[in-house]
């Protein structure tokens, strides 16, 4: 039997805002004990030096499966990219540290809201990276890309191609592609073409992935696309085995042409497991493709609806015959009320989280948390704060004045809704370290984006309540186990913390980092000391 304790601590539970203990025992991986320094007679026990430490954090949507299967393309993020020939000079840095010379030169994250210009870079942009080798970079909300004229060529696309269904390739005067990829089944088209890793890659990917969790504290994720990679179960499965430590819900995407086969009872048990399906309704705001009821300010549109109703229920019905969550990703006020009109009369089929969840929710009034409560479905909600921090420039020219006080409203789904979480969305954030749980916590707190704009003060919240979002209300949003507590019977797994992030000052929350991570009794980072 393995036994560790740690006593002389700020250690914050996760039981509620207020519930702090200075000790605790971890027993084979599981706390057994959790109290006051004065009870710990243990000589051998950790001396945690008066440190803060937190339940280990759950990032509710993001990732790791697209992170793994775009490995080899070059982070291109704000804020060190901030204009077109940026993004073109780290694209030319890429490609010459690729030695194929017929390998695709790829790329993510840009943000074509904060270039001087604001317009978005074209194929005769990405042309000057190089005319020879197809050339493909993801925009930051993972919904559009750019391409180079040799990728449209690869890929077949000319002023006789279609647009696909709910999607668009962009276009000069004259109807030819302009490289400009709109939505994912635009980005598909060229993407579907680029060679995919090996399963090893993929496999070492997730484990190097896992490590840049601990390095945040983050012990648990949920994947809300996790079928970016081919057999994501498999695939985390075997990662886990060779290293990967943190808990794993995965969430494959939906797709109508290839339904889902049913899943077997232990798909759903373990450390990774299945724990829904993703259904994509609408777009994004910060690109003007959310979908919405009233137009876009200066504009006639609506933005775009990716998937009919019968392909939302038949997610929903596969969700309710395995036994999982459904997913619902849902910006616009548009695509949220669709949401609620398809599931709110229907029974729920889990118990204790949510059949139903509701990913993003940018807009989201007094009525509509009204409405949810009252749903004879139960609903839960990950939502974020790195979004409007990262892209005001994106949501100030898409959102009207009037719909700001509705817009990601965290004290009002923190009063309302209890399955509730913030998350990153990594990589499909306009933010360098987006998964850093201190950023968003600030931005809670603050409600100022990246350039001091105040956003939205009245729905600021405090740092226990933050905290909670990534812990024990988190938990209640998922299937994922035994974590979101320093509790008896929960996981051993917490973050030590190099500052105490309770009394920082508001605008140095960012830069609390974590010491320490432990997963289930074992030490899996440590920060090394300057």
């Amino acid at each position: 039997m393995s036994t560790l304790t740690f006593t002389n601590g700020r250690v914050f539970t996760g039981e509620s805002e207020t519930a702090f203990a200075s000790a605790f025992r971890i027993v084979d991986g599981r706390v057994d004990w959790v109290g006051d320094a004065a009870e710990v007679a243990d000589a051998d026990a950790v001396d945690l030096g008066g440190r803060t430490v937190l339940p280990g954090l759950i990032d509710s949507h993001t990732h790791p499966a697209l992170l793994a299967g775009t490995a080899a393309a070059v982070e291109c993020f704000p804020p060190a990219v901030r204009s077109v020939d940026d993004l073109v000079a780290v694209l030319r840095g890429h490609a010459d540290a690729v030695t194929d010379p017929g390998a695709w030169v790829l790329g993510r994250g840009f943000d074509d809201t904060k270039f001087p210009d604001g317009r978005m870079p074209t194929a005769a942009d990405l042309d000057r990276v190089s005319t020879d080798r197809p050339v493909l970079v993801w925009r930051c909300d993972a919904h559009s890309a750019v391409c180079n004229t040799r990728a449209l060529e690869l890929a077949g696309i000319s002023a006789e191609t279609p647009d696909p269904d709910g999607a668009r390739f962009e276009r000069d005067a004259d109807g030819t592609p302009n490289g400009v990829l709109t939505e994912i089944a635009a980005v598909n088209a060229v993407a579907e073409w680029i060679p995919a890793p090996t399963a090893d890659e993929q496999i070492d990917a997730l484990v190097t992935i896992g490590e840049e969790l601990a390095s945040r504290g983050i012990v648990a994720v949920c994947d809300l696309l996790s079928s970016r990679i081919d057999r994501p179960l498999q695939t985390f499965r075997a990662a886990a085995q060779r290293g990967l430590r943190a808990r794993v819900a995965l969430y494959p995407g939906w797709d109508p042409a290839a339904p889902l086969a049913d899943l077997d009872p232990v798909d759903r048990e373990g450390e990774v497991r299945v724990g829904g399906v993703k259904v994509v309704l609408d777009g994004a705001y910060s690109n003007r493709t959310a979908w919405v009821h009233e137009a876009y300010p200066g504009s006639c549109d609506h933005g775009l609806r990716l998937v009919d109703d019968d392909d939302v229920l038949a997610a929903g019905e596969w969700a309710r015959r395995n036994g999982v969550q459904l997913a619902v990703h849902a910006m616009g006020d548009r695509a949220l009320d669709r949401v609620v009109e398809l599931f709110e009369g229907q029974e729920p089929w889990l118990d204790g989280i949510p059949s139903v969840r509701i990913e993003h929710a940018t807009i989201v009034s007094d009525a509509y948390l009204s409405r949810l409560r009252a749903a004879r479905m139960r609903f839960g909600i990950a939502t974020h704060t790195v979004f409007f921090f990262a892209e005001y420039d994106g949501y100030e020219k898409a959102l009207r004045v009037e719909q700001v006080p509705d817009a990601y409203p965290i004290a009002r789904l923190f009063a309302g809704l209890d399955p509730l979480a913030l998350s990153s969305d990594r990589p499909a954030t306009a933010w360098s370290g987006a998964d850093d749980v201190m950023l968003s916590v600030e931005a809670a707190v603050r409600r100022r984006t990246y350039n001091g704009v105040e956003f939205g003060p009245e729905a600021a919240i405090t740092v226990p309540q933050a905290l909670l979002l990534y812990t024990s209300r988190a938990a209640r949003l998922s299937p994922l186990t035994g974590v979101g507590m320093l509790a008896p019977g929960f996981d051993g797994s917490f973050a030590v913390l190099e500052r105490d992030v309770f009394s920082v000052a508001a605008d140095e929350i960012a830069d609390v980092r974590v010491a320490e991570t432990w997963i289930r009794g074992e030490r899996v980072f440590r920060r090394e000391r300057m």
